[in-house]
């Protein structure tokens, strides 16, 4: 009876001797070996033929995952990210001392055998049999090539990679018929090459032109003897040989593989003692995988992109499928990214507040017409670290922004002038605008049944002056909320709806936006990417553009490239020219006088809008030109901060307003961003004033009252009264709330909405 181990498996020796059988056999039935040894096994290994030839012969070799590259719209580099980095080179692209290297040390006799070699079969035996363990395999690269490809079709799923690297006698046997089949339809070099491009060689490097940038900062093909030895040397366990870990260790073994590379002939033995006593040479990269590691403070673009590609279905049916492709790499995406407008936005954001500040802030610019966003970012950094984080303040829940985006407070407004003019209201519409009224009912609805004010709820204006009646201009510029719940009343909800719909705003959520009157006053949270979106249709005369991020992508795959489809700008009519133009017109007033002046661009055409919500827990500017549009929101990301008595980036605001923080950040992004750039103009409309005479002496009272009501905050009254042009949206209001909730609680009795 043969002996056992305690564990009731074969011995060392009877395993040798199994896969010494197997081995011999497969070599003697499908290459014709002639040995003695087959005819000593003939009949008990009879049986095995059979099996063996049942084995599947077809190795299924699967596009080896490559880095991919994120590019800016003039070819810079903005990351790499990848699963695996790897780079796909020719063997012509790698050094003859890296090929000569690999070869003696893991299979010197490779140019000599063929799938199988018997000589090392035989020598591991014998040396397994006098040890009494396994201490030495006889895989050729050729075999160890189809292990490397059965773990590179395990991807990351712990189960499959420990089936494809489990050591047993049946693996042996598949993997030996599939090296095989390898031999015969690929040949010595194109194994070699792509051996060199499969194997892994530690510290997150996959093939060899990885490895070489990895600890020698250059391309395989300028690797010189040393530093072939050294990466040849790892190859047969990355972590105990780790130049950058253990610099003794990997030493002795590049040593090993030198004085191998001389035994075989592949250099002098004086070349190999030389090499012995030039020290490692190490130049390391480290690995600079994912957006986290994007320059230009690109980092929240580079992960927006990554989400479009993943949320795209022109990328693949399903979200799978498309994770396969982008974790599959080899990809070079051209995206619409403008490295001066990037570090334009970038520069303003941190001149303006501090990563450390307790509030944030978010910009986010897209070009009018196209739909190209040139420029994303935010003053909290892509991190997990204190003051950083992974939320991109600038999009929706669903591109991995916030969870509700932020009120808007009344930068929401100009959707509502614009809905009543396409519903045929004139620019000069007039309402009596009292100081403070009860939200008007019934107000008709898109579903037919209308809102009515059941609670009784109130909205107040601003300031106790302000009275009106009051035109559309004059209430657009001082943000007069009865106003506006007036227009609303008046054209009913749906057309605001339709209007919110055609500029494709939605909540920071992806929900729709509640069809209620407070909406109207910028209750709900949207996003800056949105809100900047549908401010482009303004400046582009009524032409709403889907934002897109990239431009166009190529992927390796081997060595081939292919071009695949992107998301294209879907670009619609969302209101008439003359509606645009009427609005541009009224929005240029905000920036030519009042407290938008402060973020008035001085050389060009420009409009714009500001916000402040309820207990000033958001503060917004969103404003244009014909040919780039801007939102900035200043803010907390949680909305527990109320920006009264604040320190931003190291200025004192005793209260911060739309044109005092948001407004500065917006005018020098944009001026960084257009510098060089034309300068077109609006096509603007006459709008009458009111009769300079009317109600003059109450206009006298009112700019009194404001003077009186306005606090000091350092401004020098650039910014005009509380309120004024810097607009706002509204809370919940407290106990007299509006149903549909609201993201934040308001301090007054009602949504009333702030400027």
């Amino acid at each position: 009876m043969p002996k056992k181990r305690s564990g009731g498996g074969l011995s060392p020796t009877q395993q040798a001797a199994k896969f010494l059988g197997v081995s011999v056999l497969a070599g003697a039935v499908l290459a014709g070996i002639a040995l003695p040894a087959v005819g000593a096994l003939g009949l008990a290994a009879k049986g095995s033929v059979e099996g063996f030839d049942a084995l599947p012969a077809n190795l299924k070799t699967p596009p080896l995952s490559q880095r991919t590259t994120i590019l800016d719209a003039e070819g810079g580099t903005i990351a790499t990210v990848y699963s695996r980095d790897r780079t796909v080179v020719d063997l012509k692209d790698i050094s003859p001392y890296m090929q000569k290297a690999i070869v003696a040390i893991e299979d010197s006799r490779f140019y000599e055998h063929g799938a199988i070699d018997l000589k090392g079969v035989l020598r591991a035996l014998n040396k397994n049999a006098r040890s009494g363990e396994v201490s030495e395999g006889a895989s050729t690269l050729t075999q160890q090539y189809v292990k490397n490809v059965f773990v590179e079709e395990a991807g990351d799923d712990p189960t499959k990679v420990a089936q494809a690297t489990q050591q047993t006698i049946g693996r042996k046997i598949q993997e030996l018929k599939l090296a095989i089949q390898v031999e015969e339809e690929l040949g010595k070099k194109k194994i070699l090459e792509n051996y060199l491009n499969i194997t892994f060689f530690g510290q997150q490097a996959y093939g060899v032109e990885a490895a070489s940038q990895r600890y020698f900062s250059k391309h395989a093909k300028d690797l010189n003897v040393q530093e072939a030895a050294l990466l040849a040397g790892i190859v047969q366990s990355p972590s105990r040989y780790d130049p950058v870990n253990d610099e003794a260790e990997a030493t002795k073994r590049r040593n090993v593989v030198l004085n191998r590379m001389a035994q075989v002939g592949d250099i002098s033995t004086a070349e190999a003692e030389k090499a012995k006593k030039a020290p490692l040479g190490l130049k390391v990269s480290k690995p600079k995988n994912g957006c986290i590691t994007a320059v230009k403070n690109a980092s929240f673009f580079c992960d927006y992109v990554r989400e479009v590609f993943l949320s795209d279905k022109v990328f693949g049916k399903t979200r799978k499928d498309r994770a396969k492709v982008w974790n599959q790499g080899g990809l070079t995406i051209r995206t619409t990214l403008d490295p001066q407008a990037q570090a334009s936005v970038q520069q303003s954001l941190k001149d303006h507040v501090n990563q450390s500040d307790s509030v944030a802030a978010a910009s986010t610019l897209v070009e009018p017409g196209t739909g190209k966003v040139l420029a994303m970012g935010q003053t909290k950094p892509y991190g997990y670290g204190k003051n950083e984080t992974e939320i991109n303040y600038s999009v929706d829940h669903g591109m991995g922004g916030s969870n509700y985006g932020f009120p808007t407070g009344s930068t929401f407004k100009p959707f509502v002038a614009a809905a009543a003019l396409e519903e045929g209201r004139p620019a000069t519409q007039e309402y009596s605008s009292p100081y403070e009224m009860p939200y008007p009912e019934p107000v008709q609805t898109c579903s037919g049944k209308p809102w009515m004010n059941t609670a009784g709820e109130k909205v107040p204006n601003e300031s106790e002056s302000e009275v009106g009646p009051y035109r559309l201009k004059e209430a657009m510029a001082l943000s007069v909320n009865t106003y506006f719940v007036q227009m609303v009343a008046d054209i009913g909800l749906c057309p605001v709806m339709k209007m919110t719909d055609a500029l494709h705003v939605v909540q920071g959520s992806g929900d729709k936006l509640p069809e209620v009157p407070a909406v109207s006053l910028g209750s709900k949270g949207v996003a800056p990417l949105t809100m900047a979106s549908a401010y482009a249709a303004f400046a582009s005369r009524g032409m709403y553009c889907t934002p897109i991020v990239i431009e166009s992508i190529t992927q390796k795959i081997g060595n081939k490239q292919q071009s695949l489809d992107v998301p294209k700008s879907t670009c619609s009519r969302a209101m008439s020219e003359k509606t645009a133009d009427t609005v541009n017109t009224l929005l240029q007033g905000v920036v030519d006088s009042g407290t938008g002046k402060a973020a008035g661009l001085t050389d060009r055409a420009n409009a714009g809008k500001t916000g402040t919500t309820d207990e000033r827990k958001n503060a917004w500017f969103v404003g244009y030109t014909p040919n780039l549009s801007g939102a900035v929101w200043v803010g907390s990301a949680s909305q527990q901060v109320q920006m009264k008595n604040i320190t931003i980036g190291g200025q004192y605001h005793e209260l911060v307003f739309g044109g005092a923080v948001p407004g500065p950040i917006w005018k020098d992004a944009m001026t960084g961003a257009l510098a060089g750039k034309d300068s077109p103009s609006f096509n603007l409309v006459d709008i009458p004033d009111e009769d300079k005479n009317k109600d003059k002496d109450k206009n006298k009272d009112k700019d009194r009252d404001r003077d009186k009501e306005k606090p000091d905050d350092g401004n020098n009254g650039d910014d005009g009264f509380i309120g004024g042009l810097t607009d706002g949206g509204t809370g919940d209001g407290g106990p007299g709330g509006f149903p549909g909730g609201n993201l934040i609680q308001g301090p007054g009795n009602g949504p009333g909405g702030r400027r």
